[in-house]
């Protein structure tokens, strides 16, 4: 089973029953072994909550999340070596294992699981998930192989972890929509949640990879999130799909020091723009060396350009 609905019960929303630990007892398996032993003692339902590390506010949210829709969450916590393309980050992606810790303890997460490559992927490549055409568009076409990776792994953690439901964020949409699919299509019986997307106080979407800004960059990043509250706002006036885009790529435009990669105004499902109802306005782009993503739901109420930058 599969769910579109988003995920957005507020920290007093939480079930009553949620059990607050402190780093001491906080359980952190690094094996399957290890895994399969603390799993086998959680009764109800499990939640799943994978990650790379580096948590911030918006993992936080996804940990409560989960806790609003399971009696158990389990947090993975993996840098995964297949989603990384050559040239990539892989080796400088922030890692604060302690960090991460404290605030899995103080979120009331009832397992840690921290695996080594080895573990995930065994002594060869192995069998890869294809996530099909939706892969090879818009993040898929920047980053080749990149969702091939995401999926290969979520779909391993998804076997090994055996939750009943899973929370990502809203934020990798593209990553959100195509577990989503995998979920459904390869009969995993795994519920994927969206959470929406966790903003800082100048808007900009909380990102382990915003660690890369300095002050001034980051100056330059917020524009993205601008930009697309610009677009919403065009849609809220009544404007169809192209004026929307424009709206935004006019405020993407302005700002030399920001490279655009793409802007796109998509159905939920990253299909063509519709004429009116539920829209995604999607965007991605480079400051400096750093690569970042945003979106934003639309609503249009006119007829929709349909339109990529």
């Amino acid at each position: 089973m599969t769910t579109d609905a988003p995920v957005t019960e507020a920290p007093g929303g939480l079930r009553q029953n949620r059990q607050v630990l402190d780093a001491e007892t906080l359980r952190v398996v690094r094996t399957r072994a290890e895994l399969d032993a603390v799993r086998s003692t959680l009764t109800g339902r499990v939640v799943l909550v994978p990650t790379m590390g580096a948590l911030h506010d918006g993992h936080r949210a996804l940990m409560r999340a989960a806790r609003a829709v399971g009696d158990h969450v389990i947090v993975s916590i993996f840098v995964n070596p297949t989603q990384f393309g050559p040239g990539e980050d892989l080796d400088r992606y922030p890692r604060t294992p302690v960090a991460d810790l404290g605030l899995c303890a103080e979120e009331g997460v009832a397992l840690v699981f921290m695996p080594e490559a080895e573990v995930m992927y065994g002594p060869g490549p192995g069998i890869r998930v294809d996530g099909g055409e939706l892969a090879d568009r818009l993040e898929g076409a920047v980053r080749r192989g990149h969702f091939s990776g995401v999926l290969t792994v979520v779909a391993k953690l998804f076997g090994m972890v055996g939750p009943q439901a899973a929370v990502f964020g809203e934020k990798d949409y593209q990553q959100l929509v195509l577990i989503r699919a995998m979920s459904r299509e390869l009969a995993l019986e795994v519920a994927v949640y969206g959470v929406p997307t966790v903003r800082g106080s100048d808007g900009m979407a909380l990102s382990s990879r915003n660690r890369y800004l300095d002050t001034g960059q980051r100056e330059v990043a917020a524009v993205l999130s601008h930009a697309l509250r610009a677009g919403v706002s065009a849609a809220g006036d009544g404007a169809g799909g192209a004026a929307v885009l424009a709206a935004a790529h006019e405020m993407l435009g302005a700002e030399p020091e920001l490279t655009l990669d793409y802007l796109v105004l998509t159905d939920p499902d990253l299909g063509p723009a519709p004429d009116s109802g539920p829209a995604r306005l999607l965007v991605a782009a480079r400051v400096g060396t750093t690569r970042l993503i945003d979106n934003l739901p639309v609503t249009l109420s006119a007829v929709s350009g349909g339109v990529e930058d």
